[in-house]
């Protein structure tokens, strides 16, 4: 894997040495440049991707959008899967991933998410 940010070749390291405070992540894999501290971590069972590496910018991004979406799947509303797809419908596309997600999209997921609450609370 190619670092996005620095165009370097990214490292495949254990979860211990990019979270060695977290024992349940020390079995999983990561990709990790370390000049432009990007990460992403891997399947369970492979060294696929998880998503698009992230530098400190994009990770509080990703985060944001997690914030903004888990709520909606976790109320029990809808399913994971079907929240999952109601977020494709309202981006325009056929399939959606947090981790995929730029920026811009992390930015856009926030908004749809938060037009959501505010119609539910309307009709509570």
């Amino acid at each position: 894997m190619i670092c996005p940010y620095c165009k370097n070749p990214a490292a495949l390291v254990s979860g211990d040495v990019v979270y060695p405070h977290r024992p349940d992540l020390r079995a999983k894999r990561f990709y990790v440049c370390v000049p432009c501290d990007a990460r992403v971590g891997c399947h369970d069972t492979s060294d696929r991707p998880l998503g698009r590496m992230a530098n400190a910018e994009l990770r509080a991004a990703k985060m944001r959008a997690h914030a903004a979406f888990d709520p909606i799947w976790k109320s029990g509303r809808m399913s994971r899967v079907d929240a999952y797809r109601w977020l494709a419908r309202r981006m325009e596309s056929e399939e959606i991933h947090i981790g995929e997600q730029d920026i811009g999209g992390c930015s856009r997921i926030v908004v749809i998410c938060k037009h959501l609450r505010e119609r539910i609370e309307k009709e509570e």
